[in-house]
């Protein structure tokens, strides 16, 4: 099972907590540093208003809105799903590819981590990033409801628009990451819950009115709707509390020919490649990628349910509601029960029922859901449902290991590059998806291969697994640090 990527992830990923068990109090910060975050012990208790036991200090509040961005931005992906199958008239592999190419700002995430740790804009290393993307995702959406005419176009406006939500999800993951250092594995999962969590209600809160806008105004209207949610990631910057970079003039701060930011970009790079290398961290993001890499049959089972078996914007529109119903479920599963349990474990548990579960779509492409007295449209609803609360409540882990790797001083790089293999096999996997789906000759309106397509899939998903070892025993490995 693969986490999702935005759209984009997408994959493709809040603070810094004390307290235990399941209720984590996040301690408001201190003005003792001129950076964005400091230690535990310079924060004072005094935020008492809490979700998945983390306050809701201004800071959290920005991270979690940006969160909330990212899945409310789902508004557009039925619009977008619709736009290339019914307006540009592409085939099942073609959206695949389109889709996979508009994912690939998720792949060089540690390049926006390292202009956002090392050049900052405008005096600011944080706000002033968050401003910039809302505004790129705006124009993105903008383009594709006035503009775009092709499929060239539409893959560039969606690769914008893609960039645009990548580089603030950096930014705030930094924010997270610097919370999450040194903290046990439950409270990392609390600061996890808390973001993706909120990405989860953007999603509840934009799923139905998805599919019942393109049926009532069509495409070009969602898009317009949607140029309009970035610019809240930019509204949110102003929360963020961050001192403006000491002796900065007005305007931009970016000093490339600066001899020290050459020193400082190499010494940055070094520092980079010493902690993916080290097999602490290299090693569970190879399984990591290993995992997200299998192949998707997403595309081609869009183009069955909308064009053999008739379900129209709206009904996928409640669909998408359950299923972000179902996110956050997986997240409230995860925060609730799984937090403690060894990722090993998890990884295990969540991979073969998922699997298990996911060949139940061969009931739905073979008609035999009907032969059981339950209708296509109940069955995909339910399908759905229990998938995306494993997919979900699988992912999480993902998370918090990344976010425990991290070194001081190099949050979003090295987060941005470990979510980017993970991205980066979410990525592989939709293209060789697209590939078997070319090779199985499943087109727009021929679906006679499509259930062994669906098989060799969902088995492809246990393959991993014998490489489990290459993950952290327990807690207490995976809290080790990064030596730098």
């Amino acid at each position: 099972m693969s986490g999702v990527l935005p759209l984009s992830s997408r994959e493709d990923e809040p603070f810094i907590g004390a307290g235990n068990g399941d209720s984590l109090a996040i301690e408001m910060e201190q003005e003792t540093s001129t950076s964005t975050s400091s230690g535990g012990s310079s924060r004072k208790k005094n935020s008492r208003l809490k979700c998945f036991g983390v306050d809701l200090s201004p800071d959290n509040v920005a991270v979690a809105m940006v969160y909330f961005v990212q899945g409310v931005l789902g508004l557009a992906r039925l619009a977008v799903s619709f736009y290339l199958k019914d307006d540009l008239h592409l085939d099942p592999a073609e959206t695949a590819v389109v889709t996979g190419f508009s994912a690939l700002p998720w792949l060089v995430k540690p390049l926006y981590g390292f202009i956002s740790d090392s050049i900052p804009l405008f005096g600011y290393r944080r706000r002033s990033y968050l401003v910039l993307s809302g505004l790129l995702g705006a124009l993105s959406w903008s383009l594709m409801a006035t503009f775009v005419d092709s499929k060239y176009g539409a893959a560039c406006c969606i690769l914008l628009g893609s960039f645009s939500v990548a580089f603030s999800d950096v930014v705030v993951d930094s924010m997270v990451v610097e919370r999450s250092r040194g903290e046990s594995q439950s409270v990392s999962g609390s600061l996890q819950s808390l973001c993706w969590g909120s990405s989860a209600f953007g999603g509840i809160v934009s799923s139905y009115f998805s599919g019942s806008l393109v049926d009532a105004y069509g495409v070009r209207f969602v898009f317009g709707v949607t140029a309009l949610l970035p610019l809240i990631t930019s509204a949110v910057a102003v929360l963020v509390k961050e001192q403006r970079v000491i002796g900065q003039a007005r305007g931009p701060n970016v000093p490339l020919g600066n001899s020290s930011f050459l020193k400082s970009s190499k010494e940055n790079i070094i520092q980079l490649w010493n902690a993916v290398r080290q097999p602490n961290v290299f090693l569970p993001t190879v399984f990591i990628f290993l995992w997200q890499a299998t192949p998707q049959s997403d595309s081609a089972m869009f183009f069955f349910t909308t064009n053999k078996l008739g379900f129209t914007p709206e009904f996928l529109g409640r669909v998408k509601l359950v299923t972000s119903v179902a996110s956050l479920a997986g997240v409230g599963l995860y925060n609730g029960f799984l937090k403690n349990v060894p990722l090993r474990k998890i990884f295990l548990a969540t991979t073969v029922t998922g699997t298990v579960l996911g060949m139940t779509q061969v009931f739905l492409v073979t008609g035999l859901n009907r032969q059981f007295g339950i209708s296509d449209e109940w069955f995909a609803i339910g399908d759905s449902l229990i998938i995306t609360v494993l997919s979900q409540a699988s992912f999480m882990p993902v998370l918090v290991l990344a976010a425990k790797l991290c070194p001081e001083g190099m949050e979003a790089t090295l987060f941005a590059t470990l979510m980017s293999i993970s991205n980066g096999g979410n990525v592989l996997g939709g293209l060789i998806g697209a590939g078997l789906t070319q090779i199985f000759g499943v087109t727009k309106d021929k679906f006679d291969n499509l259930a062994a397509l669906i098989i060799l899939c969902n088995l492809s998903s246990l393959l991993p697994l014998p490489l489990l070892h290459l993950l952290p025993r327990d807690d207490s490995d995976t809290a080790s640090k990064v030596k730098m």
